[in-house]
């Protein structure tokens, strides 16, 4: 049997876990892991749903954090990237042919390995693209998830050389030419420490590029314009007032000040509408709040049990001010 999950020396996967694939309604096998807790008695389940490039091996850490509060974690590689079969011959093109496939994923991923194999209640911990995922199924998820925390989720787009506007034009012009399998840029990005627009952690960032130099197979290129055009439109719909009403999931939005990917402003926004959400703040932290500094990313993780029930709920009765 081919290996499922990959150490390295600085990122070892964390024990007592069952890993393997799952088939989705249209016939892709998606990569997943369960992480157990060691406590006797377990807390509940944290779903945890990756943003775009990324894997479960980015995520040990903060799994390792959640297992030892007596939380099991379920996780799983989106389509098309980390551990999960490509979509297209070209295997470093992000692509997706219809964002609803992600939350058909989701749904599917609920009913074949959360559901049997998992403790209840389940909890949804979703960043950036994971985030405008669980915002577009979370109306169809009120039955099956207690609660939900979005970290920066992908509602808005910052930081590139071209404007958002013109992004999302030329993508959008690609995908009706049917050039959609196309990105808009054919130039990979060397990872710099110095201009990284996702955290201030420099070992953190040189642990995750050790793990892509020595996987490349887990990591991406730039998305196709058929991604971001897919994307854009779920964007639009999720933050309508008319579906932000329609979330009775209690949620929590933890929004980095210094994100360097999507707006601050945009997350800003999208609590103004949000009745079931609460924006939580982290002040100073760029976009990959939990492979930020130490003073960010334990913010954030304390602002996650203070409002998950069932962790350690009876230390953290208010979400503290975070950032200071």
């Amino acid at each position: 049997m081919d290996q499922v999950l990959y150490s390295t020396p600085d990122n070892p996967a964390p024990e007592n876990r069952t890993e393997g694939y799952f088939e989705t309604h249209d016939g892709h096998r998606l990569r997943y892991a369960v992480f157990r807790s060691g406590a006797q008695v377990a807390r509940g389940t944290v779903v945890i749903l990756h943003g775009r490039n990324e894997y479960i091996e980015k995520y040990f850490e903060t799994i390792r954090d959640l297992t030892a509060k007596g939380l099991w974690v379920a996780t799983f590689d989106l389509r098309g990237q980390g551990g999960s079969p490509r979509l297209m011959k070209r295997r470093n093109h992000g692509h997706i042919r219809r964002f609803v496939d992600y939350e058909h994923d989701l749904d599917t991923f609920l009913e074949k390995v959360v559901l049997p194999d998992t403790r209840l209640p389940f909890y949804l911990l979703a960043h950036s693209t994971g985030g405008l995922i669980a915002l577009s199924a979370a109306p169809y998820l009120t039955t099956r998830i207690d609660r939900m925390v979005l970290s920066a989720p992908f509602i808005g787009l910052t930081g590139q050389t071209a404007s958002p506007r013109v992004i999302r034009a030329l993508a959008g012009t690609l995908t009706a030419l049917g050039l959609g399998f196309l990105p808009l840029t054919s130039k990979l990005k060397e990872p710099d420490f110095s201009h990284n627009p996702l955290t201030s952690d420099e070992q953190r960032f040189d642990r995750n590029v050790a793990m892509m130099k020595a996987h490349p197979e887990l990591t991406l290129g730039p998305p196709t314009a058929r991604w971001l055009t897919e994307a854009f439109r779920t964007i639009d719909r999720v933050t309508s007032p008319n579906h932000l009403f329609s979330i009775t999931i209690p949620t929590i939005v933890i929004a980095p000040t210094r994100d360097g990917v999507v707006p601050y402003t945009a997350q800003e926004r999208l609590s103004r509408y949000f009745r079931a959400g609460q924006l939580v703040p982290i002040n100073g932290a760029r976009h990959e709040i939990f492979q930020e500094r130490d003073i960010y990313r334990a913010a954030a993780l304390a602002a996650f049990h203070a409002f998950i029930p069932g962790s350690d709920a009876e230390e953290n009765q208010n979400v503290p001010a975070l950032g200071t």
